[in-house]
């Protein structure tokens, strides 16, 4: 590419000397002296004023692909600017802003000067970009605390023992397993021994697609299991205690020395716990992943693609692919960019779905009920827990239709997924409200789910009274939260 600098002085050059090496670069320097000087340093110089026709054709302004205009005089900026474009329509021009002059300012002199308009491409405010730089390198201080706090606990936690126990959520998602693969990376570069533990299921097609893709070595265990006991250290991503684990009891929860997560902090939380556990929670970002790329760019820990596609996929899956991202998620993916292996990123979204799945997903088509723009299907007794958000994805997928809720039965509880892409509705907000207080339900604002213990229904004669006590339960509850009558 080639570029213009026009004006040799202390930015310009330092700017042609950054730029030199990868770009052709010239300056255009008006003072005979310093444009000398200029040229003995290697730079490549064309002398003369370059608001001047002449001088620009001298430095082939033809050719040019973007000019730098590094003077601060307003009416200097406009002649320059009608100059460069009566010579190259196309060229791309920046703009080093000075702080008193505005876009405005010099749009209005080339109007009254030369009676024409000038369309500038790019601007820099120097006040502006010295405070985005400062920000930034606050940002990225906070961020090098962060890691030396988590590396300082991981050392800590060496000189008592030579484990950690990595506990997910019962069913952990992409988010959850990519969090605990990089925590333990992390924790192996101080010499610890690291497990990684969960306590229900991974039934969902993507989710075992990519443990089996990328290998990952995770383990099912239950509460009060020695695996669990066995470890005198315990960190949890992507989780919390009382919230979404069910393994470990109140004697484990004073060996959690590590929380890392996204989900808003739960109540009493800090009260269950030892002092000193380190406590990161960040509601304010999308993913844990985003939260785990953060630490090992900061600590500059070389990751492999298949970490990289891990910590990729589980944001692409936290944040909604993409639609909603932080500072901190935006900084994630272009940590990971250049890192993912993208042949292995599509087998794990498009894998090939079970005969279970595929069965459930037309269950849940059979038995929908449609409540003008709301859908609820029931879907029965099932073993994948997994598929009844699969089924609630799907259905969201219909003509017309703007919130779907799918339920069924596993084991001893009914497990619920909702979806909307109604604005007007915070679906986990309508979920906690329906059913928070015969179990347990919340989420985000376009995805929820709920679980509710069997409890009482367990009176009903048969399965299939069993059914139609609990579709009507659900069917009122959520109508009912929802602010809406029941009836098709």
């Amino acid at each position: 590419m080639k570029v213009l600098v026009l004006g040799g002085g202390v930015l310009g050059r330092a700017i042609a000397e950054a730029l030199m090496g990868e770009f052709d670069v010239t300056i255009i320097e008006k003072d005979v002296i310093r444009a000398q000087t200029l040229a003995e340093s290697g730079l490549q110089v064309v002398q003369g004023d370059f608001s001047y026709t002449a001088t620009l054709l001298k430095a082939h302004i033809e050719r040019a692909d973007l000019v730098i205009i590094t003077t601060t005089d307003i009416q200097t900026i406009a002649k320059t600017l009608h100059v460069v474009r009566s010579n190259n329509k196309d060229v791309s021009v920046l703009v080093i802003l000075p702080e008193d002059v505005s876009v405005e300012d010099i749009e209005n002199t080339l109007k009254e000067q030369y009676e024409t308009e000038v369309k500038i491409d790019y601007i820099i405010n120097p006040r502006t970009a010295i405070v985005r730089a400062v920000v930034e390198t606050i940002e990225r201080v906070g961020e090098t605390k962060n890691a030396r706090k988590l590396l300082n606990k991981l050392n800590e936690i060496k000189e008592r023992s030579d484990t950690l126990l990595i506990v997910m959520h019962d069913n952990p998602d992409p988010d959850s397993m990519a969090s605990a693969s990089a925590l333990a990376l992390i924790a192996q570069t101080v010499g610890l021994k690291t497990q990684i533990v969960y306590g229900g299921d991974i039934t969902h097609h993507q989710n075992r697609a990519m443990v089996n893709v990328l290998g990952m070595e995770l383990r099912r265990v239950s509460k009060g299991s020695y695996e669990i006991k066995r470890h005198s250290a315990i960190a949890i991503v992507d989780a919390q205690p009382n919230g979404n684990i069910t393994i470990l009891d109140e004697s484990d929860l004073k060996k959690v020395e590590i929380i890392i997560d996204h989900h808003q902090i739960l109540q009493n939380l800090r009260d269950k716990l030892h002092p000193n556990c380190l406590i990161d929670i960040r509601p304010e970002v999308n993913a844990t992943s985003s939260i785990m790329a953060e630490y090992l760019r900061a600590l500059e820990i070389p990751i492999n693609d298949t970490l990289a596609t891990a910590l990729f996929y589980g944001m692409y899956i936290d944040t909604k692919k993409f639609s909603k991202l932080s500072r901190v998620d935006i900084k994630a993916i272009e940590f990971l960019t250049g890192k993912v292996n993208y042949d292995l990123l599509d087998k794990i979204e498009f894998p090939d779905i079970s005969t279970e799945t595929a069965e459930i997903l037309a269950r849940a088509i059979l038995n929908r009920k449609i409540y003008k723009n709301v859908v609820i299907s029931n879907v029965g007794f099932i073993a994948n827990r997994d598929a009844i958000a699969e089924a609630a994805d799907f259905l969201l997928r219909l003509e017309g239709i703007t919130t779907v809720l799918v339920f069924g039965i596993v084991d001893d509880r009914i497990e619920i997924s909702a979806r909307t892409r109604d604005v007007r509705i915070n679906i986990g907000a309508i979920m906690k409200e329906a059913f928070g207080e015969i179990g347990s339900g919340g989420g985000h604002a376009q995805a929820g789910g709920a679980r509710i213990p069997l409890g009482i229904f367990k009176l009903a004669k048969d399965k299939t009274s069993l059914l139609r006590l609990v579709e009507e339960a659900i069917t009122e509850k959520f109508l009912e939260a929802l602010g809406m009558k029941e009836g098709p």
